[in-house]
């Protein structure tokens, strides 16, 4: 089988995990080949992410380069052998990669934890909300392209209500609460929503308002999703250039003690609810 030419963010961050295992017990690639009976650019191929590898050939891997680590290394076996195409590659000529990547991470992730400052979070917003953002990106966007990513951010939204549906926790700042994007109608039924969502017992909102003397958040959101083992978390930040992903141990520490921090900062989830219901009574 050829080496993929578009390998998706799940088989280059499991390439990846391999690298890093290789790479601890100071093995090159060649001598790695080696051990498996092949050629260095099999190594090279598995570990960019373009071989699939079987969650046998997984195990091999870990056991040649002396990794203890069974949870893991069981972790790392999972995330092989998928044959059945994912619902957001009918997408892939339509939406960025970035975000391609993003429907996978959530499909895949254990648990989710979201923080935005200026924009509802795009698991929780609504169709008609999330027309009115796409209608005033830049460049501008063409109506067919416009309806491609409002039903590609809708799709997205299923994790919350499948049957081992996803825990989620959003972060909310006052300040998307109040961006009224749409005109009042629209902004109105979209808080309407966040509440309504918050019910869920899977999903958790929390608001910062305004006034909230200290948290460590940026304008950009922030997601966090955890992985099977800590070490195949996986953060997202939504830039103005696009998806940045993020697997390093010290950043994803870092990232985790930011959104505990501006978790700390906001309402709980009671007075939440209560705080946003007052938001929409007001537009």
């Amino acid at each position: 089988m050829p080496p993929s030419s578009t390998p998706s963010a799940r088989k280059q961050r499991l390439g990846a995990e391999l690298r890093k295992l290789r790479e601890g017990t100071g093995m090159s690639s060649t001598a790695a080949a080696g051990l498996l009976g092949g050629n260095q650019a099999r190594i090279s191929n598995i570990e960019a992410g373009r071989y699939a590898v079987s969650a046998d050939r997984v195990r091999t891997l870990a056991q040649n380069y002396s990794c203890a680590d069974s949870a893991l290394i069981e972790a790392l076996a999972g995330m092989t052998g998928e044959r059945k195409r994912g619902w957001w590659e009918e997408y892939r000529e339509t939406v960025a990669v970035g975000l391609l990547d993003l429907a996978e991470l959530e499909h895949h992730a254990v648990s989710a934890r979201v923080a935005q400052v200026i924009t509802i979070p795009g698991l929780l917003q609504t169709p008609e909300h999330a027309r009115a953002i796409f209608r005033g990106v830049v460049p501008p966007l063409m109506p067919p392209d416009i309806e491609y990513r409002v039903s590609y951010r809708i799709k997205r939204q299923a994790v919350l209500f499948r049957d081992q549906a996803l825990p989620y926790t959003a972060i909310i700042h006052e300040a998307a609460l109040r961006m009224g994007f749409g005109g009042p109608e629209t902004a109105r039924a979209q808080l309407e929503h966040v509440i309504a969502m918050s019910e869920r017992d899977n999903v958790t909102v929390v608001v910062i308002p305004f006034g909230s003397q200290s948290f460590p958040i940026s304008a950009h959101g922030v997601d966090y999703f955890c992985g099977p083992v800590a070490q195949l978390d996986t953060v997202q930040l939504d830039t103005a250039h696009g998806v940045e992903l993020i697997d390093d141990a010290a950043q994803l520490e870092k990232y985790r003690l930011v959104l505990d921090r501006t978790e700390e900062a906001a309402l709980g989830a009671a007075d939440s609810r209560d705080f946003i219901r007052r938001i929409a009574r007001e537009i």
